[in-house]
């Protein structure tokens, strides 16, 4: 880890953190989150980060559109891939999106050490993901989706849908 990333993720107070996404971006993070200072992070304007959350975009691009609301306890990790979620989306509270894998096909190497991939993550405008749900890497969750509480997205949701179950599978489609 380069001394940058020391100082951002050891050294600069939560309440810091909490101004500068503020005045930079219109947003409110709660000072009680953990929320790297990264220019590979950005925040739609009017998004609230609840408390004990954690953002990490140390690897790669986290887009988060505007007014989108994260709940307590969860977890956000951009890689290479990145992440993006659309405006107007709902994380309900201990979500988990992680935005990266590791290989696992070598038998005669540990898994932990093999190649770290990343094909990123897209949720789209105005998703509801339910509490304790995990988005996984490669995931693609289409506009106006709502994932039920505790459901694993690894694939793709059509737009509409509503979705449970591990892995999360269609069970009703929204129409206009």
């Amino acid at each position: 880890m380069n001394a940058r990333k020391i100082v951002q993720r050891f050294l600069v107070p939560s309440f810091v953190v909490t101004l500068v996404y503020l005045f930079r971006y219109r947003c409110k993070v709660s000072p009680r989150a953990e929320v790297e200072l990264s220019p590979r992070l950005k925040i739609g304007e009017g998004s609230q980060i609840g408390s004990f959350t954690k953002i990490k975009a140390t690897d790669g691009d986290l887009r988060i559109g505007r007014n989108v609301h994260i709940g307590t306890c969860c977890f956000i990790s951009a890689d290479a891939g990145g992440v993006s979620i659309g405006d107007y989306s709902m994380i309900s509270p201990n979500v988990c999106i992680v935005g990266n894998d590791y290989r696992y096909d070598r038998l005669d190497v540990p898994v932990a050490l093999q190649e770290k991939t990343s094909k990123g993550i897209r949720i789209g405008t105005d998703v509801w993901i339910g509490a304790g749900s995990i988005v996984t890497d490669g995931a693609e969750i289409a506009d106006h989706c709502i994932v039920a509480p505790n459901s694993v997205v690894s694939g793709r949701l059509e737009a509409g849908t509503i979705a449970q179950g591990q892995p999360a599978r269609r069970v009703f489609v929204r129409r206009a």
